[in-house]
């Protein structure tokens, strides 16, 4: 859970409803939190702020990405 708050971002989070502008560095911190707090995808719920479900999301998405491959080139 994000440090001091009592709930998992149901509603409002931090005092912020979820259509209301975040700062920069609070936009990190949930950025952050959703990263270290991963969910699947059926877990998540959909009243948690959009930046923690997009973060999530992204998350996700770079799991299934392949890895590059590291080729020599042979001039």
């Amino acid at each position: 859970m994000f440090p001091g708050h009592t709930q998992l971002f149901e509603g409002t989070v931090m005092g912020y409803s979820a259509l209301t502008e975040l700062d920069f560095i609070e936009e990190l911190r949930l950025r952050r939190w959703a990263r270290e707090n991963y969910v699947e995808k059926e877990q998540r719920k959909t009243t948690w702020h959009p930046v923690v479900l997009e973060e999530m999301g992204a998350k996700e998405r770079e799991q299934h990405m392949p890895s590059p491959l590291l080729t020599a080139s042979h001039a």
